[in-house]
């Protein structure tokens, strides 16, 4: 029986998922702060029938390394008010936010989602993350970041504080009785008074129910915390894209984490990224791939190395070979595997920045045919390594046009994803129940 996948398509920056996606010559950087370049990502994901669109954030401006200012084109709207604006162009699609648990605070993340989940009638999603930077925490009052452990303590305890106020009505609280004049039944209000190690609040809070019961949940990370956390609050995990047996693995052991959890596994969506670079021809995607990599500039190449290894490269030449220091600690930032660093590791001879960068492009990206392209989709779905995946286009908005026009079809064609939307709300697409409002015990 084929598997039915699901599909999220992701912006980080606005000229896609490659740093420098906004040099290729179809992209218009111009247009990266304009409602009608989201509207076209938007409305282009919907043609293909995908599950959501996904939109990546960070409490940030990279501004570490120079080449962060100079050549990385990273600004980005705030992913609340974006998604607010495309509920009004779109009319099936998931809108899913990244937002930090480390800097809000859960009355603020439970109002705006649950304001989401009824201005799109069901299609709101929360990506949670606990943020990783120091530059985020110098934004917020700290010098410094909380510990990564301990992020994931807070992010816990903000997820079921979100949810208990996400609960603060019942779904039929409302009568809104012209002739009695009763508005709400105040049988039907409950307040949280939450009372735990990291927040204090006692609601209630001062919207309807979402449609969805609790907005579908997402959650960001690949260390041992991160995948606890998962297992236990998210409805989908956005996973990092691994070798095949790896994947596999990675799926297993988080599906078992599920059930451990006491929870059911089929009913939890484990979703890789995906950097399709697709042609009409092998050739013709081989070198849109070599012009991406070709576009950006060494000073980058060299920072972004330097910064994905914890090791300063600052000043060389991209094509000078460098010792690699295995001992640099990175592991507050994240404890997700780093396979540039496991490359360097396990290498025998002294690397160069633009090899460890090509390498690593290569690595995350599948080059190919409408049919090379869906012949690794069906794959992984059937080998138990995914449940679908975030795909990641490589510069906007030419990479999810060609997806769309060009692998969409080919993925319908094998039954693998819909030819059109089914009525219903986001969890519904997802086959995910409605949660009923938990009664406190």
């Amino acid at each position: 029986m084929t598997r039915r996948i699901h599909l999220g398509a992701f912006a980080f920056h606005p000229g896609g998922a490659h740093v420098t996606g906004w040099r290729h010559e179809t992209a218009h950087p111009d247009r990266h702060l304009t409602i009608g370049h989201y509207k076209h990502f938007a409305e282009t994901a919907e043609r293909g029938v995908f599950d959501t669109i996904f939109l990546a954030d960070g409490l940030y401006f990279w501004d570490r390394h120079p080449s962060g200012v100079d050549h990385y084109g990273q600004l980005r709207l705030e992913p609340l008010t974006l998604l607010s604006a495309l509920s009004v162009h779109t009319s099936h699609i998931g809108l899913a936010a990244t937002i930090s648990t480390t800097y809000n605070e859960p009355y603020h993340v439970a109002r705006a989602l649950a304001s989401l989940d009824h201005l799109s009638r069901g299609r709101a999603a929360w990506n949670l993350v606990t943020s990783r930077y120091d530059e985020e925490a110098r934004n917020f009052g700290g010098d410094h970041h909380l510990d990564h452990t301990r992020r994931y303590e807070r992010g816990e305890e903000f997820v079921r504080t979100v949810e208990e106020l996400w609960d603060s009505w019942d779904d039929d609280a409302f009568p809104t009785d012209r002739e009695s004049g009763i508005f709400a039944d105040r049988s039907r209000l409950h307040t949280a008074d939450h009372r735990g190690e990291f927040f204090r609040v006692r609601g209630p809070l001062n919207i309807a129910r979402p449609p969805q019961g609790y907005p579908v949940q997402f959650q960001a990370g690949g260390s041992p915390a991160g995948q606890r956390l998962a297992a236990r609050t998210a409805d989908a995990v956005f996973a990092g894209y691994r070798p095949l047996a790896e994947a596999q693995a990675f799926y297993t052991g988080l599906k078992q984490q599920v059930e451990d959890a006491g929870r059911d596994p089929e009913a939890f969506h484990i979703l890789p990224t995906l950097q399709p670079v697709v042609g009409s021809t092998r050739s013709e995607a081989e070198d849109l791939a070599e012009q991406l990599l070709a576009s950006t500039p060494d000073a980058l190449i060299v920072e972004d190395v330097s910064h994905s290894i914890g090791q300063d490269l600052t000043g060389r030449s991209a094509d000078e070979p460098f010792a690699f220091e295995p001992d640099v600690d990175t592991s507050n930032e994240s404890r997700s595997p780093n396979r540039r660093a496991e490359a360097l590791r396990t290498g025998d001879a002294p690397a160069t920045p633009r090899q460890v960068y090509a390498r690593s492009f290569r690595e995350g990206i599948v080059v190919g045919t409408a049919t090379e392209v869906a012949d690794v989709i069906e794959e992984r779905v059937e080998a138990r390594a995914a449940d679908g995946f975030i795909v990641q286009s490589l510069t906007l908005p030419y990479s999810l046009d060609r997806f769309v026009d060009l692998v969409t079809p080919e993925l319908q064609r094998r039954g693998l994803t819909p030819d059109s939307y089914a009525p219903g709300t986001l969890r519904d697409r997802l086959g995910l129940e409605r949660p009923a409002r938990v009664v406190p015990v």
